[in-house]
C-alpha cells in the first residue's frame, strides 16, 4: 500500500507546476553557487601560484649571486646572499602553502577570510602568523554565494514550500476524508508524501550540484574526495530531514494551510537568522577580544625598549642558550646580527601575555559557539560543509600548526649560523614546507557528531508529529 501510494504521489507531484519551478529555481542557484565557488577557488590558486613564482625567481637571483660571490665579487654585508641573517629573515623567506582543497569550490567558507599561505622567516610567530578573530556565525552563514548557501538558506524554504500544506491542502478541498475512507492511515498517506518530497528534492540538489561540479572540472578518481563527497550527501539529506521533521509538526498541529506556512517560515527565520546573529552577540559581549591596536602598541613598546638594551639582552640570550655561545664573547657582543637575535627572543616574551590574552578569548569565543551552535541546523550544516570542502576552521587550524612547527624549525636552522657565523652556500640545504592532510579518521568522527546532531532531533520531532497525527481532526 505504501509503495501504490508513494507512485502515485509522485505523478501528482511531477503535474505539479510547483515542482518546476524549484527545480528552475534551485538549478540556477546551485550553477551559479557552484560557479561562484570555482570562481574563487581560481582566484586562490593564481595567488598561491604568483607567490610561489616571486618565490622562485627570488631564489634564482640569490643563487646568481651566490655564485658571484663566489667567483670573488665584493657586496655589502646587508646583501650579502651568504650571511644566514639576511637569508633567514627576508632574502630566503619560504612560502608555507595551503593548498585549496578538491571540493572547495563546493563551499568557500572561511578561505576568502583566512590566509591560504604565510611566508615563513626568522621573525617573531606573531609577525608570520598573525591571528584572526573569531568570525560571526551570521556572516559565515551570508558570505559569498555558493552551493553551501543554497544548502543553508534554500532548501528550508523548499522543504516548507513542499511540505507545509501535505495534509492542510488536501482537508480544505475535501479529498482527505475521500482518501481516508480507503484502508490507509493518515500516517501512512504523510509518509509517502514525504518520501516523495524528500528523495525529489534530494536528487536535484545532489543530482544538478554534482553534474555541475565535474562540469568544472573537479576529478573524483581520488578515494578520499569521494568519501568527502558522501559525507557529503550524507550531510545534505540529515539536514534535509531535520527540516521535514519541522514541517511535519507544524503539519501535525491541524491549522490552515496559511497559518501552518507562517509559523514554519517564523521557524526558519529564527533558526537560520535570529539564533546565528544572538549567539554571536552573546560570544562578543561575554569573551570580547583584545584589540588588535592593543598587540600593535605592545609589539612597539617591546621593540623599542629591547632595541635599548642590546647588549645586555645578548648576555641574558646566552644564559638562556648556552649551546649557541662561542668562546669568543667579546667579538659576540659585538655582533649586530646576534644581538638582533636576542632583540627578537626579547620582543616575543614581552608579548607573549597580550598573545596569551588574544587566544585565550578567541579559543573562549570558538568553544562557544561550538557548544550552543546546536541551537541553529544551518550553523552545523554549515560548519559541516565548509569542513569537507576544506574551507572550514579545522583544515586552517591544522595548516597553522604545521606552520608554526616549520616557523621554530626555520629559526633553529638559522640560529645555529648566525651565532657560529657559519655562512650559507647552498640554498638547497634551507628547511622546506610540504603541507600534509590532516588523519581522514578526524573528519570522520567530526562528520558522525554532525549526522547525530541533526539525526536525533529529526528523528523526535518525527515521532512527536506522527503521534499527534493520530488525533488529527479530519474534518472541519
Amino acid at each position: 500500500m505504501l509503495a501504490r501510494i508513494i507512485r502515485h504521489e509522485w505523478q501528482m507531484l511531477k503535474a505539479d507546476a510547483v515542482l518546476w519551478v524549484i527545480v528552475a529555481i534551485v538549478g540556477s542557484a546551485i550553477a551559479y553557487g557552484v560557479w561562484n565557488g570555482t570562481r574563487w577557488v581560481h582566484f586562490q590558486e593564481g595567488a598561491i601560484e604568483a607567490a610561489r613564482s616571486e618565490e622562485r625567481v627570488r631564489f634564482d637571483r640569490l643563487t646568481a649571486q651566490l655564485e658571484k660571490v663566489a667567483a670573488g665579487e665584493r657586496v655589502s654585508p646587508f646583501a650579502d646572499p651568504r650571511s644566514p641573517s639576511n637569508l633567514g629573515s627576508r632574502l630566503a623567506a619560504k612560502v608555507a602553502v595551503l593548498p585549496p582543497a578538491p571540493l572547495g569550490a563546493l563551499t568557500v567558507g572561511q578561505s576568502d577570510l583566512l590566509p591560504s599561505y604565510v611566508r615563513v622567516s626568522t621573525e617573531s610567530r606573531e609577525a608570520v602568523l598573525a591571528s584572526t578573530e573569531v568570525e560571526s556565525p551570521l556572516r559565515l552563514l551570508t558570505g559569498r554565494f555558493d552551493l553551501a548557501f543554497v544548502v543553508v538558506y534554500l532548501v528550508p524554504l523548499l522543504v516548507l514550500a513542499l511540505a507545509y500544506s501535505m495534509v492542510s491542502g488536501e482537508k480544505e478541498q475535501g479529498t482527505l476524508s475521500m482518501v481516508l475512507a480507503q484502508p490507509v492511515s493518515l500516517g501512512t498517506l504523510v509518509a509517502a508524501k514525504v518520501v516523495v518530497r524528500a528523495a525529489a528534492l534530494l536528487v536535484i540538489i545532489v543530482g544538478l550540484g554534482l553534474g555541475t561540479l565535474l562540469m568544472t572540472g573537479v576529478s573524483l578518481a581520488d578515494a578520499a574526495t569521494r568519501e568527502r563527497l558522501l559525507w557529503w550527501v550524507a550531510s545534505v539529506a540529515a539536514y534535509m530531514g531535520l527540516w521535514f521533521a519541522i514541517a511535519l509538526v507544524g503539519v501535525s498541529l491541524g491549522r490552515g494551510s496559511a497559518a501552518t506556512a507562517t509559523l514554519l517560515a517564523g521557524l526558519w527565520l529564527l533558526l537560520v537568522v535570529i539564533v546565528p546573529s544572538a549567539l554571536t552577540l552573546g560570544v562578543q559581549q561575554l569573551y570580547p577580544v583584545p584589540s588588535r591596536v592593543a598587540l600593535v602598541q605592545a609589539t612597539r613598546v617591546a621593540s623599542d625598549e629591547a632595541n635599548a638594551q642590546g647588549a645586555r639582552l645578548l648576555a641574558a640570550y646566552y644564559e638562556d642558550h648556552p649551546e649557541l655561545a662561542t668562546g669568543d664573547a667579546e667579538q659576540a657582543m659585538t655582533d649586530f646580527n646576534v644581538v638582533r637575535l636576542a632583540v627578537n627572543d626579547d620582543i616575543e616574551k614581552r608579548v607573549r601575555p597580550v598573545v596569551a590574552q588574544f587566544d585565550e578569548q578567541l579559543s573562549s569565543q570558538q568553544a562557544l559557539v561550538e557548544r550552543f551552535r546546536v541551537l541553529s541546523p544551518a550553523l552545523v550544516v554549515y560548519e559541516a560543509l565548509s569542513d569537507l570542502s576544506g574551507s572550514g576552521q579545522q583544515r586552517h587550524r591544522h595548516f597553522v600548526s604545521q606552520v608554526s612547527g616549520f616557523h621554530d624549525e626555520w629559526r633553529r636552522f638559522f640560529t645555529q649560523k648566525v651565532v657560529a657565523k657559519t655562512p650559507v652556500a647552498d640554498l638547497s640545504s634551507l628547511p622546506t614546507f610540504t603541507y600534509s592532510e590532516e588523519p581522514s579518521s578526524a573528519l570522520r568522527a567530526r562528520m558522525m557528531a554532525t549526522l547525530a546532531t541533526l539525526l536525533v532531533p529529526a528523528v523526535l520531532l518525527g515521532g512527536l508529529a506522527f503521534i499527534r497525527l493520530r488525533r488529527y481532526a479530519i474534518a472541519g
